[in-house]
């Protein structure tokens, strides 16, 4: 199972990494939804993974320096890998979402959530990016496999 998920978060990591570089070739086409919905990816794996950790998280729809896009992506990604290398996949954990209701959810639950939550995200932006006259990025996973 551990080395299903690091290789699922490896897949994140990439496509993150691709969508970002992306948007920072064409800026100057980028929309104000784009520049949002890539905040929100990361920002919503940075939440999952403070959860998780019991850290300070970011708020889920905040905008970051662009700049810093790929370090948080970076950053996402190794406590991703460090939570499957050390955690109990059934361990429950107690948390808020972004509007103080209670939850509690495996952590398995949790990081599916992150890696399943970027994809559709990812989607979003690559349908923006078509609109935009940006050739989409192909993040399907089995053209990552192959």
């Amino acid at each position: 199972m551990k080395e299903k998920l690091i290789d699922l978060f490896e897949y994140t990591y990439h496509f993150n990494h691709e969508m970002i570089k992306i948007i920072s070739e064409n800026i100057s086409k980028i929309d104000e939804k784009t520049i949002s919905l890539i905040n929100h990816t990361l920002n919503a794996q940075q939440v999952w993974n403070s959860r998780i950790l019991g850290e300070k998280s970011f708020e889920v729809w905040q905008i970051n320096h662009f700049e810093n896009l790929q370090d948080i992506n970076h950053q996402n990604f190794q406590k991703s890998i460090q939570i499957v290398e050390k955690s109990d996949f059934d361990r429950r954990i107690e948390y808020q979402n972004s509007k103080g209701a209670k939850f509690e959810n495996s952590i398995f639950e949790m990081l599916f959530q992150a890696i399943n939550h970027s994809t559709y995200h990812r989607g979003q932006i690559n349908s923006l990016l078509k609109q935009t006259g940006i050739e989409p990025v192909l993040t399907d996973y089995i053209f990552y496999k192959r």
